[in-house]
């Protein structure tokens, strides 16, 4: 199973994501809270995907972070957060609103790691869930 890097600066949320992704067999590298923690943790670990908040502790940005995480391989990165429409969402895969269920975050990073892996997104795709430009351009494959 892929390895996963949960940016996330509520401890809460973070907590509960962390629970799912190990009880689905996912290797969690750690929990970030601010971009500099992302970052470092992100170096460290070499993660295959990243779950990331869009709004973070001390003023940071998950867009930050995922720019920033591009010289590390080009992890693939699933946006996690409650503001979709307030910013544009780049250097990334996908975004899931919250408030998410367990299986919707399951099906997203699932669909993340498929893209990673062969370009293409495949359905179905769990609600609040939106593929991102670069994703976008991938054709859809119908399982």
């Amino acid at each position: 199973m892929p390895k996963i890097l949960i940016v996330e600066d509520d401890l809460m949320l973070a907590d509960f994501a962390e629970e799912i992704l190990i009880e689905h067999g996912y290797e969690v590298s750690g929990i970030a809270r601010t971009v500099a923690e992302a970052v470092a943790l992100a170096r460290q670990s070499r993660p295959d995907l990243v779950m990331l908040d869009l709004r973070l502790a001390e003023g940071g940005l998950g867009t930050e972070v995922a720019a920033r995480l591009l010289t590390l391989g080009k992890p693939g990165i699933l946006y996690v957060t409650g503001n979709m429409s307030q910013v544009a969402l780049t250097n990334g895969d996908a975004c899931l609103a919250k408030p998410y269920r367990p299986v919707d975050l399951v099906r997203g990073l699932e669909i993340v790691a498929g893209i990673v892996a062969t370009g293409t997104a495949q359905p179905p795709f769990p609600h609040g869930f939106q593929l991102l430009d670069r994703a976008a351009d991938a054709p859809a494959v119908l399982q």
